[in-house]
């Protein structure tokens, strides 16, 4: 078993990813130092530490990241849910229990890579849906680690 990096051809009917921007916007937003107790109100001025920018926060290297969008509910064990855009970077090297986003017969699916003493699989982060497994001669193709999420509430 092999797992490769996915290298896009002419022939690939994949869809296109979004690329995140390069040279963002800068988008700080106050970072507080006080954690938040759920259901206990605190005046939290008082504790503002410093900015934030989501950029730099799960950004790690701009020309290797990308945004996707999930759809589905196989990965709501991981707090990944349906609607929910990840931020995937492609320069990190996958690893044992790495979420990652994955090609499997020319699609994408997003699960957490499993690889311990010679067997290798996508575990889904639901129990509603079995383990991927692969054979040997058969290769995974790892198009890139998944290293944050956003996820918007209705409002």
């Amino acid at each position: 078993m092999t797992i490769i990096p996915f290298e896009p051809t002419c022939e690939s009917t994949l869809p296109i990813l979004q690329r995140a921007k390069l040279n963002p916007p800068f988008c700080a937003l106050p970072l507080l130092q006080f954690r938040i107790p759920a259901g206990f109100p605190s005046p939290a001025d008082d504790y503002k530490e410093k900015s934030l920018d989501i950029n730099d926060y799960l950004v790690r290297n701009e020309a290797s990241t990308y945004f996707f969008r999930v759809v589905g509910d196989s990965m709501t064990g991981a707090h990944i849910h349906d609607g929910d855009m990840l931020v995937v970077d492609r320069s990190i090297k996958p690893k044992h229990g790495h979420i990652v986003l994955a090609v499997i017969n020319n699609e994408y699916t997003v699960k957490r890579l499993y690889s311990c003493n010679g067997v290798i699989e996508l575990h889904a982060a639901n129990p509603a849906y079995p383990p991927i497994r692969f054979r040997e001669n058969e290769e995974l193709q790892v198009w890139g680690v998944v290293v944050g999420t956003f996820a918007r509430f209705i409002v």
